[in-house]
């Protein structure tokens, strides 16, 4: 036998038959042959000492016998198995049990005793859980090995260490707590509260759940808009304020690792980001980041972006459970959208149901005047006061429809023409940008009257030119337009001069880009709520300028 090669050690059980023979000889003369007369006997012999091989006879291990394998076989090595007599002595054990602290050896010993005085109970199998003194929790099983005669001869316990098992199953729990959480928020405990104070409740929840249960305080959350294609963001948690700049669109390629998982809907565990190709840096700091898609059903509308100073911060159970996260995050998202968008379309269908039910019996009033006009030519005091009703009924018609309107903007008394004087706001050159030519048209004849330097955009793009060509005491823009929304406005207001106050508009709040959310972090002065009053909108135009005076 050369140096390199050893003995074998061969434990044999039970008496040999031709195929044990057969194959000892096939192992050579350098083979180390221990023998066992029963399991009991192996039992004894396998603890302390290493083989090579175990042969023994397949009728040893017979029907009534196969439990002891089938649970040697299912322990890993953090497992323990052993085997005890009708007494509770231990007759054999694995190296992971013999690893148990003395306290979880007796409470498998005690259950080993308890299980041999029910025989007659006819409990094959019995489970039981204990937690240690080091609240290290373990699940037992103790099973019978029965003889040919179908009685109990001893006992195989598996003691299994769910330590790990079971925080898991309290972190998914957790888990779906906060997402039922997230989807119930809006619709039971905020239904009183404005749009942007929702969504900003929304996410402090989101940012208290990343950081409770997932030990996330470094991400954030961006929308897919699905006209653009590309990836809002609208929530920054521990992240530099300069990834709102950042232009990323749902794509394979050129968009880093959110336009990746955007597009494809799979989810990014980048373990080295100094070797991704794909990752665009967010953080000076960033060692490895972790994306996922936010999922509504199968569409993704969304991403979650969390970032890390360690190398190969995340597991792929982190990864599974912010995947979980994420889609109550998405659904949280869409509801609060979906209320908004309701209440906003809601009031336009009420519209077109009331002007409907009284168009009608105001179109007959009209007509029935009109005839009555003809009939008395030359009567002109009567058919002054007909002529009276008539511009009344119009009035009438034309006020359901501006009331009922979805899109109405200012309310109260209207600009004639009279001219006022205001220290604060006279000669103030203000842009007024909104894709409703009423609403902007009566907004700049309220400031004119006022002595103010009115400019006017009907759109994003054309709002963005004129900020980029002239400079303006304020900027008040509505949210949803055009080309542009409202964000994209105000953040060219403040690149073209951070001290611009601006001032967004939305109908009933609705924001489908969270423009409110992300100005407000970046210094958004207010924000005016449709249906607003003259009175309203000039005290928030003073008070802005005001401070920016101050």
């Amino acid at each position: 036998m050369s140096q390199a090669q050893k003995t074998i050690k061969v434990l044999v059980i039970g008496g040999g038959d031709d195929a044990q023979a057969a194959l000892l000889d096939s192992l050579g003369r350098d083979v180390d042959v221990w023998y066992a007369t029963d399991l009991e006997d192996a039992g004894a012999k396998l603890i302390g000492t290493e083989y090579d091989f175990v042969i023994t006879s397949s009728e040893l291990f017979s029907s009534e016998r196969t439990d002891f394998a089938d649970a040697i076989a299912e322990a890993s090595d953090r497992d323990g198995v052993g085997v005890y007599d009708l007494t509770g002595k231990l007759i054999w054990a694995s190296a992971g049990f013999l690893k148990l602290t003395e306290d979880a050896r007796e409470f498998t010993r005690a259950q080993c005793i308890e299980s041999a005085a029910r025989t007659r109970s006819r409990e094959t199998v019995r489970d039981f859980s204990w937690t240690s003194s080091q609240d290290t929790e373990f699940e037992l099983k103790v099973t019978p090995i029965l003889d040919m005669d179908r009685r109990e001869t001893r006992y195989v316990a598996l003691m299994r260490d769910v330590t790990r098992a079971r925080a898991k199953e309290r972190q998914y729990e957790a888990i779906h707590r906060a997402g039922r959480e997230l989807v119930r928020m809006d619709t039971e405990q905020v239904s009183q509260l404005a749009t942007h104070e929702r969504l900003a409740l929304l996410e402090e929840k989101i940012i208290k759940y990343l950081h409770d249960l997932m030990q996330f305080d470094k991400f954030s959350i961006h929308l897919l808009d699905k006209k653009t294609n590309k990836l809002e963001p609208v929530l920054l948690s521990g992240m530099p304020q300069t990834l709102q700049q950042l232009d990323l669109y749902a794509s394979p390629d050129g968009n880093g690792i959110a336009g990746y998982v955007a597009h494809t809907g799979k989810s990014y565990n980048c373990p080295d980001v100094s070797r991704d190709e794909r990752y665009f840096r967010a953080l000076e700091d960033a060692c490895s980041s972790l994306t996922v898609p936010l999922r509504l059903n199968d569409e993704v509308i969304g991403i979650l972006n969390v970032e890390n100073s360690r190398l190969n911060a995340f597991t792929s159970e982190q990864c599974r459970m912010a995947e979980l996260l994420g889609r109550d995050i998405a659904t949280a998202l869409h509801i609060l959208d979906l209320m908004v968008t309701e209440r906003y379309t809601t009031t336009g269908q009420l519209g077109s149901s009331v002007m409907a039910e009284v168009t009608a019996p105001l179109n007959d009033i009209l007509t029935d005047v009109e005839s009555l006009i003809e009939d008395y030519l030359g009567h002109d005091d009567l058919r002054h006061r007909l002529n009276k009703i008539t511009t009344n009924v119009v009035a009438i018609r034309e006020s359901i429809k501006h009331t009922t309107s979805p899109k109405r903007g200012l309310t109260g008394h209207r600009p004639t023409g009279v001219k006022r004087s205001d220290p604060i706001i006279s000669g103030k050159k203000i842009l007024v940008v909104d894709d409703e030519p009423m609403i902007r048209e009566t907004v700049r004849d309220v400031l004119l009257s006022y002595g103010c330097d009115v400019t006017i955009a009907e759109d994003g793009d054309k709002a963005v030119d004129q900020i980029r060509a002239a400079e303006f005491d304020l900027v008040l823009s509505d949210i949803k337009m055009p080309c542009r929304n409202g964000y994209e406005v105000f953040a060219a207001a403040k690149d073209a001069n951070p001290d611009t106050p601006v001032i967004l508009m939305t109908g009933f709040g609705y924001d489908p880009n969270h423009s409110i959310v992300r100005a407000r972090r970046e210094g958004l002065t207010a924000v005016l709520f449709k249906p607003f009053k003259v009175d309203q909108l000039l005290g928030e135009i003073r008070a802005a300028l005001h401070a920016t005076k101050g």
